[in-house]
């Protein structure tokens, strides 16, 4: 792994690319434990901020451009938004199948799927796993 190409971009990349990479960890910390304890609950708050701070973040990055400044990552971070809040008052009401629904979503969606488009050539991430 190479950092440079991550640290030498602008704030808001960085800021985005540490919170979703967090974000990830925590994901996959929070998919494998069990469910309903002081654990999954604190960390599931960590997680949502993270994934809070990934889609607000997503507004100042404007690398691609599709429609003005925007590109369909942009629809990702709406979906992000409104899935969010809804996940967690799903489980707030203990509406488990719809809070997990939501998260898993979110989770496949916004980290694993928009992630692996950060790996195609000539983005910043696949500088950073593969190398220039």
């Amino acid at each position: 792994m190479n950092w440079e190409p991550l640290l030498a971009a602008s704030w808001p990349i960085r800021f985005h690319a540490f919170a979703a990479m967090g974000a990830f960890a925590l994901g996959i910390v929070q998919l494998a434990a069990p469910k309903g304890t002081l654990p999954h609950r604190t960390i599931g708050w960590v997680w949502a901020f993270l994934m809070l701070v990934v889609a607000v973040s997503s507004f100042w990055i404007h690398d691609i451009k599709l429609w003005g400044p925007w590109s369909p990552i942009h629809f990702l971070s709406i979906f992000s938004l409104i899935t969010l809040p809804a996940a967690l008052y799903a489980a707030r009401v203990h509406r488990v199948s719809t809070h997990r629904r939501a998260m898993i979503s979110l989770f496949v969606g916004a980290l694993l799927i928009a992630g692996i488009f950060t790996l195609v050539p000539g983005r910043i991430m696949h500088g950073v796993v593969f190398g220039h």
